[in-house]
């Protein structure tokens, strides 16, 4: 389904982080839980820090929402986390989740896949390590020159952003001009984590439909390198079909990339 393009400010006033987890993060029922996103990014996020050493000081998750899951395996690689979201809303849940406070979705069985893949640690010992790293979370958006604006921090050895930038962008272009704002927060050499879905144009959360920009795994590739990276992972999975969840989000194919950033591109 083709819709306007769903602006920032539209985000700030209407998106609903418990309704966007019931729909898309549901043991049972949740569309990325069923489609084999959620543990296809956790296989990989543990690739790429456990098996890749992805590693250093400072990671920057970009648009991070009000899931808390991308982090669990970075938390082992890093010495502090920094969230960074462009909404209030998913900047409170996102530190109440980190808090594990009652009413907050319940990530217990999620953590405790990421546990055994690490063949390590309780899902207490891991929420512990996890709100001990994630430091703080920061306003940030990624169409300015820099996200963080008006801060201006020490460049990082990763940004990760998983299912942010595709909802960011109007149009390709832009996608290019945020992945070079993106790049501007990390050190030559650096890591650059993204997932998207792929072919999508819109999807629905907490009874409100909201844009998505239509990528390919063939664009991604091609912005990448023409924006000062170097692919070092990229797959991509087809989706598990449900046909009533279809009209819900209506991605084929999901995709992740881990990405060294090798130059500044203007």
């Amino acid at each position: 389904m083709e819709i306007a393009f769903t602006d920032k400010d539209t985000y700030q006033d209407i998106f609903n982080p418990e309704g966007y987890l019931n729909t898309y993060y549901h043991p049972k029922s949740g569309i990325l839980v069923v489609d084999g996103f959620l543990d296809f990014a956790l296989r990989k996020l543990h690739e790429a820090f456990a098996i890749r050493c992805v590693k250093g000081k400072t990671l920057i998750d970009i648009g991070h929402g009000p899931t808390i899951y991308q982090d669990l395996s970075a938390c082992e690689s890093f010495d502090e986390i920094i969230g960074a979201d462009y909404t209030d809303r998913n900047r409170e849940y996102y530190e109440r989740s980190l808090r594990n406070e009652p009413g907050t979705f319940n990530w217990n069985d999620v953590i405790q896949k990421v546990c055994d893949m690490e063949g390590k640690g309780t899902v207490e010992e891991k929420r512990k390590k996890l709100e001990k790293t994630v430091k703080k979370t920061l306003k940030c958006d990624v169409l300015k020159k820099n996200p963080l604006e008006p801060l201006v921090l020490p460049k990082v050895d990763c940004v990760m952003s998983l299912g942010c930038l595709e909802c960011a962008c109007s149009d390709l272009d832009t996608y290019r001009n945020v992945l070079k704002n993106v790049s501007s927060l990390l050190k030559i050499g650096g890591h650059l984590i993204l997932t998207e879905v792929l072919n999508c144009s819109s999807y629905l959360a907490g009874g409100e439909r909201f844009s998505c920009l239509v990528l390919t795994e063939e664009f991604m590739r091609s912005a990448l390198v023409e924006t000062g990276f170097e692919i070092v992972d990229l797959e991509v999975i087809q989706r598990k079909y449900d046909k009533d969840q279809f009209n819900l989000c209506n991605h084929d194919s999901s995709l992740f990339v881990l990405a060294r950033k090798i130059k500044d591109v203007n």
